[in-house]
Order: C-alpha cells, then structure tokens, then sequence
C-alpha cells in the first residue's frame, strides 16, 4: 500500500488525545454550571467523552453549546500564588487514573507527575501522595467525578490547593499551607455530579522523612566502612 498517495485525514477523523477529552469535559462541566444541561445529561456526556476515539466523536456531545464555537482567551490556570501557569504545564497528562463501574489506586513509592487526570464514573479512586516521588514543584489533579468517588491523600508538610464544586455532590479540599516556600504543591481542580471529590494531608507522613531514612542508612553504613 503506498501511504504517500493516501489523502490526509480529515479533522474530525482523527484520534482523540486526552487533552481533547480534558476540553470537552471543562466545556461540558461549564454548561453544566450555566443550568445548559441537567446533572443526568451531563453525566450521559461524560461518559460519552471517556469513551470516544475520535476527534469528531467528541464534537458531537458539545455541538449544541455556544461554548463549543467560541475561542478561549483566558488560560485555564492564573499567575496567582502556588497556583501552576499554563506554560508549566503539560498539554497531555503524565498519569491517567479512569475508575468506570471499578476502582483505580495510585499509592505507594511512585513518580508524581506535573498533572493527573482522575475520570471516576460509578467507580473509586484513590490517589495517595504521601510517600511519592515530587519530581516537580507543583502537581495538577484534575479531578471528574459522576456518581464516584475520589480521594486524594498528600503529605501533611506540602501545600494543597483546590478549586471546584459539585452538583448534588461534594467537592472538599483542605487548604495546607507548607512552612518551606520550596515545598511541593499540590492544586485539585475538580467537579462532582452526584459524587464525591476529597483531599486531605495523610496524618503523620511528611514528604521529609523517607528521604531522612535514607539518609541515616547511608551514614550507617559510611560510618561502618570508615569503621566508626
């Protein structure tokens, strides 16, 4: 097959990246607000987008909102204090976390990327930070909750921010405010249909103390081959 003599695809034909979806769903999540669409219908849709493959697919569940034939001039984060700008971002997350009619967990030693996406519909999800790797500053959870749960654990010496709401749902973030301005911050964007969307500091776990363990067994041992 000579792929050269193939014409280009069209748009609509495309395939869907999560930044598309991540799109959809902040335009859908708008309307939502605006009394555009009913919590059912606004459930129906999102869980069309977490399941279309294509690019015109995902136009479909917008196609009747004025939002959808709009540019956005505004960037979807601001400058303000320990909140992430949009050039620190990147456009596709590092990690999906999608819990549809099941249950997804991150937790544990892992990598904590700049942003994360949490899909939760008729499922749960737990997103525990407390002994994660911040490669990175600031961490952006966006967080989609219908007819779910998730819940998001961090360290008690991190900041934590969140901005949100829920439609006969709950969205509630505790605000941490760290006492190192070099800390880590954690910022949950979310929105709850029918759900629930948490995020707490796991008592008693500091981003500090694995690494001060690792520390102490590496004196030990230098101590030890120093014969000390």
């Amino acid at each position: 097959m000579d792929l050269q003599k193939q014409p280009a695809p069209a748009v609509s034909d495309l395939r869907a990246s999560d930044a598309d979806r991540d799109r959809i769903a902040d335009i859908l999540r708008e309307a939502l607000a605006e009394g555009r669409l009913d919590a059912e219908e606004h459930a129906e849709r999102v869980e069309g987008v977490l399941n279309a493959k294509t690019v015109g697919e995902l136009d479909v569940f917008i196609r009747d909102l004025p939002a959808a034939h709009q540019h956005r001039t505004t960037p979807t984060y601001t400058g303000a204090p320990n909140r992430p700008v949009t050039d620190s971002l990147p456009r596709d997350p590092d990690d999906n976390v999608v819990a549809v009619f099941s249950t997804a967990v991150r937790k544990g030693r892992w990598r904590a990327g700049r942003r994360i996406h949490a899909y939760s519909v008729f499922g749960s999800i737990e997103i525990d930070l407390s002994e994660a790797l911040f490669e990175y500053q600031q961490v952006v959870i966006k967080a989609i909750s219908v007819f779910g749960n998730i819940e998001i654990r961090v360290p008690e010496n991190v900041s934590l921010r969140g901005t949100g709401g829920g439609v006969l749902g709950n969205f509630e973030v505790d605000t941490l405010d760290a006492d190192d301005p070099a800390a880590p911050v954690v910022y949950v964007d979310g929105w709850a249909v029918l759900g629930n969307i948490e995020g707490r500091p796991k008592r008693g776990k500091l981003v500090g103390d694995i690494l001060d363990r690792v520390q102490r067994k590496v004196d030990r041992g230098l101590r030890k081959h120093l014969g000390h």
